[in-house]
């Protein structure tokens, strides 16, 4: 029996996605997904959001939508309750099914700096609060994606070097500098101990802000060393997306040592063959 094909990390117009949660259903019964995850932005300090968060009502009518459309679609496709959890996010009402924890953004002197949001607006942050030390920036970065496990409590740790998003090819930055690799490296090998599951996020490749997925192939490697665990998801944000890159995170990882990739039910994550889910991606192309 072929694997069924899984994406945990989307969003919807509940959040800074562009489709409705029933849109994006459909759009992963269309891609051949088993199953769907809704991992909507969680509510957020004034002093951070900026449109791509949830509100307080937002989240009440996000998580009625959701339960809502399992029950229409049962029998087509499993969905899962679940929240992209910052780790400066305002506390939410419990339970969510599953939490994606992540960074997107550090603090320098009272002011919120987005890792994400732009590469002119990450070049002008390091430039005008670092004194265009990039490194400087990178270890403050690392040092709060060291404690997203402890402090959002989540079972997949979202896009853990978001940081590099707009650094493909050195272009900013050189990840192979100490400066860079004693950071990432002892993140990824505190994360490592936890017991979560890594993703493997295709969401810049979407976006055209990589041809790659992150984390990149030298994590990846340390990760497998480690005795790490992931799964792939394309951080979506539209229904054209679901499934994006799928077939190339899955070669990425196998060509990194991996053989196995996770998929959640509804009694936790089971591995599931990497090449088979690989020929199935391809093969849903």
């Amino acid at each position: 029996m072929a694997v069924k094909l899984q994406n945990l990390h989307t969003h919807t117009v509940f959040g800074d996605g562009q489709n409705t949660a029933e849109e994006m259903v459909r759009a992963a019964i269309a891609a051949g997904c088993g199953s769907l995850g809704f991992s909507e932005h969680s509510r957020m300090p004034a002093a951070v959001a900026s449109g791509w968060c949830m509100t307080e009502a937002e989240e009440s009518a996000y998580r009625q939508e959701v339960l809502r459309l399992r029950e229409a679609y049962a029998g087509q496709i499993d969905l899962f309750l679940g929240l992209e959890r910052d780790l400066d996010a305002l506390p939410s009402p419990e339970p969510y099914e599953y939490l994606i924890g992540s960074v997107h953004g550090v603090w320098r002197s009272g002011v919120y700096l987005p890792v994400d949001a732009s590469q002119a607006e990450f070049c002008r942050a390091v430039r005008e609060r670092y004194a265009g030390d990039y490194f400087a920036f990178i270890r403050d970065y690392y040092q709060r994606e060291a404690s997203v496990v402890l402090s959002t409590r989540c079972q997949i740790v979202g896009h853990f070097d978001l940081v590099a998003k707009f650094n493909e090819g050195g272009c900013l930055f050189d990840e192979a500098d100490p400066r860079c690799r004693d950071a990432s490296l002892g993140a990824l090998e505190a994360l490592s101990k936890q017991d979560v599951v890594f993703e493997i996020n295709t969401g810049a490749m979407s976006r055209n802000c990589r041809t790659v997925p992150y984390p990149s192939d030298v994590l990846l490697r340390s990760l497998r060393d480690f005795g790490g665990r992931v799964c792939i998801s394309s951080d979506s944000h539209s229904a054209s997306t679901i499934t994006h890159g799928f077939a190339q995170a899955a070669e990425l990882a196998l060509s990194c040592g991996f053989r196995e990739t996770y998929l959640l039910a509804r009694d936790g994550f089971h591995a599931v063959g990497l090449e088979e889910f690989r020929d199935e991606a391809k093969r849903r192309a």
